[in-house]
């Protein structure tokens, strides 16, 4: 026997001790928990699905936009309130013609103004987005706004801010958007409805339906929103929040309400979760209905280290806090997320150890059970729990790509045939062992590079501000969106163009009828 299969078997019942038995166990507790999660979250998709089945089998053909065929009716279409979309833009990529023209081609029959807001006219976003409104010319009310650089807060939070600020005095609800939201047509029309039947609803949120494009990267990210995503399909009330998708009252915005405006201004690094924390302090109501699951595909290369500057993104924003109270919520979170991580991702380094002793004490001819623990039977746990993880996030991720086709039935279909899941396994691993990695540095660190521009922490906000193209990437992380504008460069027609006019036309159609 050579020295490494006797460091082998040595290593195998090291991982016996009582500890390393606790870890594998909880490593299979692990998978089972997020198995039940999906498992849940599936079922409240799969809920929705089935009542717009029995809606179009009763003759509601129009059930991907209301249940109810009679709030379709002119006069109670006329009657919706305003509302006013805003989408902050950085650069522009190969998914966000698209993605604009679900935005602004929405079937909601109430007055509706849309506010494209960049910082700057050198962004590729204000070429592109102005060729866009200029395709549908008066067709739609939108406009395009130049917000100039951030100095309080991040560059998102002030064209949001902008935004507002424009926004027509009788809009009611105003809604912000990500430039990576893919729409459904009802998207608008359903959380506006919800809205008006809840007034004490403070925001209404949905959540991303990540599209890998094959690559290592795309699998990482894909697998880091999936955990998220139970704590979106609720179907009413949650206690979290994403940023790319968030309705709210208008009037909080004009006057102030509970601080979202100064909490947002005053150093604000990210939206969602200073507006999270503000409704936590108010005790105020955050829902995501069951249709708000909007497809989100990435960047068709997108590398491996777009993906750790995307994490490094997202566990920065644990470091931004608005209170004692936040800070203490972001502290527990920070700690718990990188103990589970750890935890799901340590089992998996046993189970190779107990797999690689076991061979090379068969190939010496010795039984390949060494350990008194039962090592190769920890490790066959281990591999049921993970199978039923995986099948269960596969089956929430067919519903939820069902749903989004059942929502959208005039776009291409979305498919889960170019899904690998051995990728997914191995992202599952890359992604839980990075996390924590990438938070701990972030909490030292105290500045990222977001979009070309650097941020600096103190105190839970912004306190400096540095912009420099040399600096920052050329691209960002998820959709491969160029940030500077190239000289000569100009955006191509989709060919969805004539669709998204005759989807204009049904929304309005005695404005073309006459």
């Amino acid at each position: 026997m050579s020295g490494f299969d006797e460091f082998l078997i040595t290593a195998s019942r090291a991982c016996c001790t009582p500890l390393a038995i606790f870890i594998q166990i909880q490593g299979c507790l692990i998978c089972l928990v997020l198995a039940l999660g999906w498992a849940l979250a599936s079922y409240v998709r799969n809920r929705e699905i089935k009542i717009m089945r029995r809606k179009m089998k009763e003759g509601n053909s129009l059930a991907f936009l209301s249940h109810d065929i009679n709030d379709l009716e002119h006069s109670k279409q006329a009657n919706l309130p305003r509302v006013t979309v805003v989408m902050p833009l950085k650069g522009f990529g190969e998914h966000n013609l698209h993605n604009w023209r679900s935005q602004i081609t929405s079937l909601y029959g109430g007055p509706i103004e849309f506010f494209f807001v960049v910082d700057s006219v050198e962004d590729p976003a204000y070429c592109a987005v102005n060729s866009l409104i200029s395709d549908f010319k008066d067709e739609i009310d939108a406009k395009v706004i130049v917000a100039g650089p951030s100095t309080t807060c991040s560059q998102k939070i002030h064209n949001q801010l902008v935004g507002v600020e424009k926004m027509h005095k009788d809009s009611k609800y105003v809604l912000f958007l990500d430039d990576d939201v893919r729409l459904h047509p009802g998207s608008i029309g359903a959380l506006t409805v919800e809205m008006e039947k809840r007034p004490e609803i403070f925001i209404q949120t949905g959540y991303p339906l990540d599209l890998p494009s094959g690559t290592l990267g795309s699998y990482c990210i894909y697998e880091y929103h999936m955990p998220c995503s139970m704590g979106f399909a609720t179907g009413g009330q949650t206690f979290f929040l994403w940023g790319g998708c968030m309705m709210m009252h208008a009037d909080d915005f004009r006057n102030d309400n509970y601080g979202v405006v100064s909490g947002l201004k005053d150093g604000g690094y990210s939206d969602d979760m200073t507006l999270a924390a503000i409704a936590g302090a108010h005790k105020k109501l955050i829902t995501s209905p069951p249709v708000a699951v909007f497809p989100h595909p990435l960047a068709s290369d997108l590398t491996f280290s777009r993906y750790w500057n995307y994490l490094r993104k997202q566990t920065f924003v644990l470091e931004s806090y608005t209170t004692k109270v936040n800070w203490i919520m972001n502290r527990a979170l920070f700690t718990v997320h990188c103990y589970l991580s750890w935890g799901f991702v340590a089992p998996f380094f046993m189970s190779s150890i107990h797999i690689a002793a076991a061979f090379c004490n068969y190939s010496n001819g010795k039984s390949p059970e060494i350990t008194s623990c039962g090592g190769l039977f920890l490790t066959g746990c281990l591999a049921v729990c993970t199978t039923i993880e995986l099948i269960s996030m596969w089956n929430l991720t067919r519903i939820e790509v069902h749903l989004c086709n059942m929502l959208s039935p005039e776009a291409p279909r979305l498919s889960l045939a170019s899904y690998n899941w051995g990728l997914i396994l191995i992202a599952m691993l890359v992604d839980n062992f990075l996390y924590p990695i990438s938070a701990i540095r972030s909490h030292f660190s105290q500045s990222i590079n977001w979009s070309g521009i650097r941020y600096h922490l103190r105190n839970g906000k912004i306190v400096q501000i540095d912009r420099s193209k040399d600096k920052g990437p050329l691209y960002t992380d998820l959709a491969a969106k160029h940030l500077y504008n190239r000289k000569g460069s100009s955006p191509k027609v989709s060919f969805l163009g004539s669709l998204a006019r005759s989807w204009a036309h049904w929304r309005q159609p005695k404005k073309y009828d006459s």
